[in-house]
C-alpha cells in the first residue's frame, strides 16, 4: 500500500506528462473550485464557462507550475482572476431584491411544508441575501475561507491583498453575515 500523492506532486507529474495524474486532481479539486465560482457568479451559465476556462488555463500552465502554494491556492487564484475579470466586463445583473422576488414565486404555504424544511429554505435564503449584499472583496474571502478552507495566507494569494487587509475583510463578512441572519 503506497502513499497517496499530493496535489502538488500529481500536477508536477501532469506537467511532466502523466495524464492519469491530471485526470486524479481534476477528480479530487472540481467540486470545490465549482463550489467557489457558483456562489461568486451569479449565473449558472457563466459559473460553467468559468469553471472550463479555469482548468483550461490550468492545463496550459503545467509546464510552468511551481510548488509555491498549496495547488487548490493556485488553482483558486486563477478562478479568482477570472472572476474579476468577468465582473470588470459585465456588471451583476440581478441584485437582492430580484433574487427575492424569484425566491417568493418559488415559496409554498407553511401548511404545505413541514417545519425544519421552511427553517432550512429561510435560513439558507438568508444567507444567499446576506452574500449577495456584501462588497465583492469580502465575499470572496468569506468564500475562499468557508467553501474552500483556505487559511488567511493562502487567501491574502489568491486575492492578491495583505495579510490585514483579509483578515479585516474577513472580520467585516462575518459581521455583516451575522447581523443579516440575526434578522
Amino acid at each position: 500500500m503506497g502513499t497517496e500523492k499530493t496535489d502538488e506532486e500529481l500536477m508536477l507529474a501532469y506537467a511532466h506528462g502523466d495524464t492519469p495524474a491530471f485526470d486524479e486532481l481534476y477528480r479530487r479539486a472540481r467540486g470545490m473550485l465549482y463550489r467557489f465560482i457558483l456562489r461568486s457568479v451569479p449565473e449558472r451559465a457563466v459559473a460553467d464557462e468559468l469553471f472550463q476556462e479555469t482548468w483550461s488555463r490550468a492545463i496550459h500552465a503545467r509546464t510552468r507550475y511551481r510548488i509555491e502554494a498549496k495547488f487548490s491556492t493556485w488553482l483558486l487564484q486563477i478562478a479568482h482572476n477570472l472572476v474579476i475579470d468577468h465582473f470588470r466586463r459585465t456588471r451583476p445583473q440581478a441584485d437582492a431584491q430580484e433574487t427575492e422576488h424569484v425566491l417568493g414565486l418559488l415559496d409554498v404555504p407553511d401548511h404545505e411544508r413541514p417545519e425544519e424544511v421552511l427553517s432550512e429554505f429561510e435560513r439558507r435564503r438568508r444567507l444567499q441575501l446576506a452574500l449577495a449584499e456584501l462588497p465583492d472583496d469580502q465575499r470572496v474571502a468569506f468564500l475562499l475561507r468557508m467553501e474552500s478552507g483556505l487559511g488567511l495566507e493562502e487567501i491574502a494569494r489568491v486575492t492578491g491583498a495583505g495579510h490585514e487587509t483579509v483578515k479585516s475583510r474577513l472580520r467585516y463578512a462575518f459581521a455583516k453575515i451575522r447581523e443579516r441572519l440575526a434578522e
